[in-house]
C-alpha cells in the first residue's frame, strides 16, 4: 500500500493574461498592471523552489482552495465569508481546482532580455530593471515528440519529396543486395580437385547429477529440492508537487514497497561427464562407443566434415552438411566450386 508524506510546500506563480507579468502564487492581483487574477488562470511551478514548512502556510493550505467571487471574480481565501472586493456572498463563488500534478519549470537562464526595451536582466527577475515591463517566463523544454509535432503544425505544409524517399529506399535496397551478393551469391566458379578430407566426431556420456542454483529470481521449478527462498524488499519513492488552489504547491512524497523472491535450490539434470572424440582422414567417419553404467546415457553425437580442394588460386575448404554428402568427395575427384566475392565456397557441384 502506498504511503504519502507531505514534505512541505512551495510557492507557485501565475502569469497575468493582461500583461504577461509573472506573479507569486499568493498574490491575487498582478504586481505589474494591477489586474485581478482571473479564475481560469492556472498556477505554475517556479523555476526556483524552496521548501516552506511555515505553520501559517500549512494552515492556509489545509483550509481549502481559494474561491473566486461569483459577482466580481475576485480571488478570496476559502475561510472568507464575504468578498474582499465587492462584499458579495462567497458561497456564490467557485473554488479553484486543486490536486493537479504540476510539471517542473524550466531552469532560469542567466540573462532575460526585456521584450519592451531590450535591456538584459538577471534570470531571477520578473520585471525589467530599466523599464519595469514584465519579463518573459522561461519556457519548459518540451519532449522531442511534442516539439516535432508543434514544429510540424507551425510550419507550412510542404509537398512530399517522393524523389528523395525513392532515392533513400533505392540506396537501402542496393545495400541489402550487396550484402547478400557478398556472402551468399556466387561471383565466380573455379575447378577444384579434392586433395584431402578430414572428419572429427564427438560422443558425450551423460549422467543425472544434482545442479546447484543460487539466488535465482522467481519461483523454483516443480522438481527442485532443498529449496531455500527469501524475499528482498526495497522502498521505491516518487516526489511530486500538487496544486492546492491557494498559490502554494504541496510537495508530496509517495512511497511503496516492491518485493522480489529469490530462491536457491538443487535440481537433477542430465550433465555431460566426458566427451569421446575421434578423427580421421578418410570418407568413413567413426563414432566412439563408450561403455556406460546403468544410470548413464549417450548424448547426441556431433561431427565436423571438412573437404580440402586444390584450385589454381590456392587451397579452398568446404564443410559437408551430412555424412552422405561427405562420402561423395573421393580423393582426386574434380568439382566446380562456387565462390562469393570474399572467396568463400558457397556451393560445390560435379
Amino acid at each position: 500500500m502506498a504511503r504519502k508524506v507531505t514534505k512541505g510546500f512551495v510557492q507557485l506563480e501565475w502569469v497575468c493574461p493582461n500583461c504577461d507579468g509573472r506573479n507569486p502564487g499568493p498574490e491575487k492581483t498582478c504586481q505589474s498592471c494591477g489586474a485581478p487574477q482571473p479564475e481560469n488562470v492556472q498556477f505554475q511551478r517556479a523555476a526556483e523552489e524552496k521548501i516552506i514548512t511555515d505553520d501559517k502556510v500549512a494552515d492556509a493550505v489545509r483550509s481549502g482552495a481559494d474561491i473566486h467571487c461569483g459577482f466580481c471574480g475576485t480571488r478570496n481565501p476559502a475561510t472568507a465569508i464575504t468578498c474582499s472586493q465587492c462584499g458579495g456572498d462567497i458561497k456564490e463563488g467557485m473554488a479553484r481546482q486543486k490536486g493537479q500534478i504540476l510539471q517542473a519549470a524550466a531552469p532560469l537562464p542567466k540573462v532575460l532580455t526585456c521584450t519592451n526595451c531590450g535591456n538584459e536582466n538577471p534570470g531571477t527577475q520578473s520585471t525589467c530593471s530599466k523599464c519595469g515591463a514584465p519579463l518573459p517566463k522561461p519556457e519548459a523544454p518540451k519532449p522531442a515528440q511534442t516539439q516535432a509535432a508543434a514544429a510540424q503544425k507551425a510550419a507550412p505544409k510542404k509537398k512530399t519529396n517522393w524523389l528523395l524517399f525513392g532515392g533513400i529506399a533505392a540506396f537501402l535496397v542496393v545495400c541489402c543486395v550487396a550484402i547478400v551478393a557478398m556472402f551468399l551469391i556466387p561471383s565466380k566458379s573455379v575447378q577444384g580437385t579434392v586433395t584431402d578430407v578430414q572428419w572429427q566426431t564427438s560422443v558425450p556420456v551423460q549422467e543425472i547429477q544434482a545442479v546447484d542454483y543460487s539466488n535465482e529470481r522467481g519461483n523454483p521449478p516443480s522438481d527442485a529440492y532443498n529449496v531455500s527462498c527469501y524475499t528482498d524488499s526495497r522502498e521505491v519513492c516518487t516526489e511530486r508537487v500538487e496544486d492546492t488552489g491557494t498559490g502554494y504547491g504541496e510537495v508530496v512524497e509517495e512511497c511503496h514497497t516492491e518485493t522480489d523472491e529469490y530462491c536457491s535450490y538443487m535440481r537433477d539434470e542430465w550433465t555431460t561427464l566426458q566427451t569421446y572424440d575421434l578423427s580421421g582422414n578418410d570418407l568413413y567417419p567413426e563414432y566412439a562407443n563408450p561403455s556406460i553404467a546403468s544410470d548413464q546415457r549417450i548424448g547426441d553425437a556431433a561431427e565436423t566434415l571438412t573437404v580440402y580442394f586444390g584450385t589454381p588460386d590456392g587451397q579452398e575448404t568446404y564443410s559437408a552438411n551430412s555424412v552422405s554428402e561427405f562420402q561423395q568427395f573421393q580423393i582426386g575427384s574434380v568439382w566446380t566450386l562456387k565462390l562469393n566475392v570474399l572467396g568463400g565456397v558457397v556451393s560445390v557441384e560435379r
